[in-house]
């Protein structure tokens, strides 16, 4: 298989234009995870602002099962905030935490999140397997 680059780019605040590159990464697995990723200027420094998803289309019940039984804790452990965001076609996280200079960190921050978020999905999966039927509506 072959790596995919995720690149972060620098986002204004006021014109939501990307403006310039800060680190480009290789991953070989999971990416297919990140919705997107971007860094923005904060007053304590740059901020990466990640969004995942699913790493599949989920059926429609499936989207409030998934909020319902998904854990941010182990998110939260390893970044400054995480919150839902709904309104996308499938469940989407939003995540942010500090951008950092050093390519090794970076790499490797984004894929022990990319990581930790894949196993609970996998988990939320086996959790609503049997759920359907609590959440179709009638």
């Amino acid at each position: 298989m072959e790596d995919t680059v995720i690149v972060v780019m620098l986002k204004d605040r006021e014109t939501g234009f990307l403006e310039k590159e800060l680190g480009s990464y290789s991953f070989s697995e999971d990416v297919g995870m990140v919705y997107n990723i971007y860094a923005v200027e904060s007053e304590e420094g740059k901020k990466v602002v990640l969004r995942l998803s699913c790493d599949k289309e989920i059926e429609d019940w499936e989207y409030d099962a998934i909020f319902d039984y998904y854990d941010m804790e182990p998110l939260a452990a390893q970044v400054e905030s995480v919150e839902e965001e709904e309104g996308h076609y499938n469940p989407v996280w939003v995540i942010q935490f500090t951008f950092s200079d050093t390519h090794e960190e970076m790499e490797k921050k984004i894929s022990h999140i990319v990581n930790t978020h894949k196993k609970e999905l996998l988990s939320v999966y086996d959790a609503i397997a049997d759920k359907k039927d609590d959440y179709i509506e009638e």
